[in-house]
């Protein structure tokens, strides 16, 4: 029986069922780890016996200081800096928390983002963002920093079968199929088609190839798709796979280029005299980008939404950590298409190069 001198509180109502109060923490609060017969019982009971939740507590709650980490690399500006702003707008509009945000950045995916992981371990944060690399390098330090207490969001891709607590990013094998599915209204004969991608250890660059082979197999199968190109997102690496592709003869009637590094390889084809009589579809949107796109020497680019997956990340670890209700745990954001029709409604969200991509494209 309860004391009916003091409230009626989790204990008392795990007492009652002979759960865990672990497990009626969760029912009541409809977070993942409990069935949902357990929880009917649970939040019944909790009614029968009168109890309300401790308003106090969740005040304290609420004013939490907490500490977030984001691990994001500077190559490719016009794709990170905008995520970067997305993360400080959702910190901004963050009420009731005392936020602490830190950034650790590196040169680019592959290069150096290990090493800017294991620096973010090395501090204790609450919360991590990153950008997964290669999973199997991954998997080890999520693991090891889950155990330490923080919990680890991923932006821009996903790291399925590792502690991470949750996934924001495009739909990577949507976007493929509709590059390929724009590619095949364009090119009605039979031709061959080339892929540019960039890590392909990353689950996003995969899964942007998968979706594109396997629409392409479906709705036109008279387009060949040759080996995928792994630039590694090298301008310089982009720039000599494309001068070497493009002077075979018959060089690839279509290109999709999944990767944000696509100038290296929209300029090769300018040298060779070959933009505009390519069809060409890219990914996100840059100011370079825009004139290309306006004159028709880019059929279309697909829009990862950066700012937006930015934004969502943060907003989904705090709610799993304030644990105020249950985040969806993997996020995937349909890709925006852009054409020349639909471009000025996203002046707003145009990028810029970094500063390796201008010494490039200016050498």
């Amino acid at each position: 029986m309860t004391n009916p001198e003091r409230p009626v509180g989790v204990k008392d109502i795990a007492n009652a069922l002979k759960v865990s109060i672990g497990t009626v923490d969760r029912a009541l609060h409809n977070r993942p780890g409990v069935n949902e017969k357990t929880k009917a019982l649970v939040q019944k009971k909790a009614k029968e016996l009168g109890y309300q939740p401790n308003l106090a507590a969740q005040a304290l709650k609420l004013n939490r200081r907490l500490a977030v980490a984001a691990v994001l690399p500077k190559h490719i500006a016009h794709f990170f800096d905008p995520l970067r702003d997305g993360i400080r707008a959702a910190a901004a509009s963050a009420v009731g928390v005392n936020l602490t945000l830190e950034f650790f950045e590196y040169p680019r995916l592959g290069g150096g983002d290990i090493e800017a992981f294991q620096r973010a371990m090395q501090k204790q944060f609450d919360g991590m963002i990153f950008l997964p690399g290669d999973v199997r390098k991954y998997d080890p330090l999520i693991r090891k920093v889950a155990e330490n207490g923080t919990a680890v969001m991923c932006v821009g891709s996903d790291a399925p079968g590792t502690d991470r607590v949750g996934a924001v990013s495009a739909h990577a094998s949507v976007s493929g199929a509709v590059a390929a599915e724009l590619l095949s209204h364009t090119l009605t004969s039979k031709a061959e088609v080339a892929i540019f991608s960039g890590e392909l250890s990353t689950l996003d660059h995969v899964e942007k190839l998968r979706g594109f082979a396997a629409a392409l197999a479906v709705i036109a199968p008279h387009l060949t798709l040759l080996p995928a190109l792994e630039s590694h997102d090298r301008p310089r690496e982009a720039y000599g796979q494309a001068i070497e592709l493009m002077q075979r003869k018959p060089h690839p009637a279509g290109i999709y280029i999944s990767t944000a590094n696509s100038m290296p390889v929209l300029q090769a084809l300018e040298e060779l005299g070959l933009l505009g009589k390519v069809k060409v579809v890219t990914t996100d949107l840059f100011r370079e980008l825009v004139p290309l796109i306006e004159t028709g020497k880019v059929l279309a680019t697909l829009h990862q939404r950066p700012f937006t997956q930015g934004k969502l990340a943060l907003e989904n670890l705090l709610i799993y950590l304030l644990r105020d209700r249950r985040p969806q745990p993997v996020v995937q954001l349909a890709p925006h298409v852009i054409f020349r029709m639909n471009l000025a409604l996203f002046a707003n969200q145009i990028g810029s190069r970094t500063d390796e991509e201008v010494e490039f494209a200016e050498r």
